[in-house]
């Protein structure tokens, strides 16, 4: 029995390539291939569909105008999440969303209490997290979702390092105390 034919879908590198020399349907493989998980990047940062699907179609278009750029020195689905990123910062910020600058921040024990003894399902996470202030949920999302690091956030958001840590710690203290509340009103 002859085995099915399968498209081979190319590898994100010869898509790449393909695009600069113009092929109109590795646009749209390269898009189908990041769109979701860039969106859900976007989404976390500025807690509106809306806003986070415009941010999507203006990361894709300025990347693809920029792909003759792109060096490969990091990976593309890389480059392009941290156009993404940038884009969803940006928004924020013309937003008037402020990171509070704080020179002294207390013991980290003075923020988390039994922090161990919580137990959330993701979707409940999700949930709460949205209800954060923007700030909050962005560095939390950055940090805890994306992967970088405070000093990484620093540069990013435009703020101290200090910033940074102090609006993950609180972040996260007042994610567990929202938390904690649904889990007293859901019981």
């Amino acid at each position: 029995m002859p085995l099915p034919l399968t498209a081979v879908i190319p590898s994100v590198e010869v898509l790449v390539q393909q695009c600069i020399a113009g092929d109109s349907a590795s646009y749209r493989l390269l898009y189908e291939r990041y769109a979701k998980a860039m969106f859900n990047t976007s989404l976390r940062i500025v807690n509106r569909a809306a806003d986070a699907e415009d941010i999507l179609q203006e990361s894709f278009t300025d990347a693809f105008r920029q792909l003759k750029e792109f060096e490969g020195r990091s990976t593309f689905g890389a480059w392009l999440k941290q156009i993404v990123i940038y884009k969803s910062i940006a928004l924020l910020k013309k937003q008037r969303i402020s990171f509070a600058e704080l020179d002294t921040v207390t013991d980290v024990a003075d923020y988390i209490e039994d922090e161990e003894a919580i137990w959330y399902t993701v979707d409940m996470i999700k949930a709460t997290l949205q209800e954060l202030p923007d700030g909050y949920r962005t560095v939390l999302s950055l940090y805890l979702l994306e992967g970088y690091d405070h000093e990484e956030i620093a540069e990013i958001l435009d703020v101290a390092r200090s910033t940074v840590r102090t609006q993950y710690m609180r972040a996260k203290q007042k994610l567990l105390e929202l938390l904690k509340k649904r889990e007293v009103y859901e019981r």
